[in-house]
């Protein structure tokens, strides 16, 4: 069995379609996996490093405003599909999935047009625009939201298939973790980070909420800078005193994420969609704000879908202060009760056979 993976840009897209790729090679252990994407975008380090093959094809997206570099985009979107289709002849594919990103659209409409069977998949609530492109050409279209099903034409509705997002189970316990980390079961944990690289307004007001948690100690409070403001903000920490803080812990990067997330009572965080996946999973209790710097401002609408559901805290990085941060986070670290009804609330979101689902639906496509 061949099977080509393709998404990429993001980590995003890039790392449900590993995720995808390591099930079918658990039940598969001889399918043969490679994958297409691009050299700019973070699948040329992610996959390589999953221990799959990746070839690649120039493709990029059309700006909303004029622009000479839709011109550009323009000549990719044909000549890429042209490269695709060559990548696809040499591997032989009895499968293509798609999981977003520009680098699907010339993928998977090449397999379609060679008579492949394709699957993509949609990690967020809104659609994408190659989603919606690509939706009359695959076999198979999964969503991860409900809410999804509204965004896309009548005929198009019966390929849909609800399956929710992939996300690597923790098995560790909230006890475990928190053993593991020296924590207290009666300490209250916020645990909050902007992304690997970091988000300038998630670290400004989470380091006003330390002004808040240094004079508690009830409280404790992980933070990851990200890469981008470290040196700024660790001299922050030192000017501050945040740094000698008993219940303060500043981080560059979180490497024990789900040991971290599993121990949290609070997260404050962006509002990806594999990052909701994951909090429903672990029925955590979360302020999200989400990045006002994606395509068709995707996250809140994700994280919009879960405030509707009195699933999480959400708040606009526009409408967000340190003392705004403060007073959601004091709401919910002394009242046990609210934390549980969100706990609750969000528990319903949960998908944790997503990434089987999504390989069941794949594969019956080729009669496995």
């Amino acid at each position: 069995m061949r099977i080509v993976m393709c998404g990429g840009g993001t980590g995003g897209h890039v790392n449900p379609a590993i995720s995808i790729a390591d099930t079918i090679k658990k039940r598969y252990p001889d399918a043969k996996i490679s994958f297409i994407g691009t050299e700019k975008g973070i699948e040329h380090v992610l996959v390589p490093k999953a221990g799959y093959d990746i070839s690649f094809v120039k493709v990029r997206g059309f700006k909303r405003s004029l622009s000479l570099k839709n011109f550009d985009a323009a000549v990719k979107a044909v000549t890429s599909v042209m490269r695709a289709k060559k990548l696809l002849k040499e591997a032989k594919p009895d499968l293509v999935i798609g999981t977003g990103g520009y680098v699907s659209w010339p993928t998977v409409k090449a397999a379609s047009k060679l008579g492949i069977p394709t699957l993509i998949h949609e990690q967020n609530a809104f659609p994408g625009m190659t989603t919606k492109m690509l939706s009359g050409f695959a076999d198979k279209v999964c969503i991860s939201f409900e809410e999804s099903r509204k965004f896309f034409d009548e005929k198009i509705r019966e390929k849909l298939i609800f399956t929710g997002n992939p996300v690597k189970q923790s098995e560790i316990t909230r006890a475990e973790a928190r053993k593991r980390l020296g924590l207290s079961e009666d300490k209250v944990y916020i645990l909050s980070f902007g992304g690997s690289l970091g988000a300038e307004k998630v670290n400004q007001y989470c380091f006003d909420l330390m002004s808040y948690v240094k004079e508690r100690p009830e409280l404790f409070h992980t933070h990851a800078i990200g890469k981008s403001g470290y040196q700024k903000y660790s001299a922050i920490a030192a000017e501050k005193g945040y740094d000698k803080a008993q219940n303060i812990e500043i981080l560059e990067y979180i490497y024990d994420m789900p040991v971290r997330m599993a121990a949290a009572d609070i997260l404050v965080c962006r509002a990806g969609a594999i990052t909701l996946a994951e909090l429903a999973c672990m029925e955590k209790t979360s302020i999200l704000i989400p990045s006002p710097n994606v395509t068709d401002d995707h996250q809140y609408k994700n994280a919009s879908v879960l405030a509707n559901a009195c699933a999480a805290v959400v708040m606009r990085e526009s409408e967000v202060t340190g003392e705004k941060l403060i007073a959601q986070v004091e709401a919910l670290a002394y009242d046990k009760s609210k934390r549980e009804v969100v706990e609750a609330n969000i528990r319903r979101f949960a998908r944790p056979d997503a990434v089987n689902e999504i390989v069941d639906t794949a594969l019956s496509l080729i009669g496995k």
